[in-house]
């Protein structure tokens, strides 16, 4: 199992940008796939995007094109970019790890994360 631990989130306006961080622990990063998730009040976690052991990318259809998504095995650290921020992004956002290599990065949304960090709050005011 990986450990991971998440930085980046805070307050931002609508319109602005975060770049959010995924660090990893163990030797085996680079062989991870790696998806992120976001939880608003109220409401079931939800899956945003995620990146195969050799980097496809998916983003889920409320983000693409605002959002991606990338990885640096050399830091075992993964991204998320957000652009273009809106209230609705208002959410505790979460990095998770699987084991899987996938070959379609597509299937990350259906993927069975084993690993989860603790989260990081992103607010978007308006």
């Amino acid at each position: 199992q990986v450990q991971l631990v998440e930085s980046g989130g805070g307050l931002v306006q609508a319109g602005g940008s975060l770049r959010l961080s995924c660090a990893a622990s163990g030797r085996s990063f680079s062989t991870y796939a790696m998806g992120w998730f976001r939880q608003a009040p109220g409401k079931e976690r939800e899956f945003v995007g995620g990146i195969t052991w050799v980097g496809s990318t998916y983003l889920a259809d409320s983000v693409k094109g605002r959002f991606s998504i990338s990885r640096d095995n050399a830091k075992n650290t993964v991204y998320l970019q957000m652009n273009s921020l809106n209230p609705e992004d208002t959410a505790v956002y979460y990095c998770a790890a699987d084991q899987t290599k996938y070959a379609v990065a597509s299937m990350l949304a259906r993927a069975d994360f084993g690993s989860w960090g603790q989260g990081t709050q992103v607010t978007v005011s308006s």
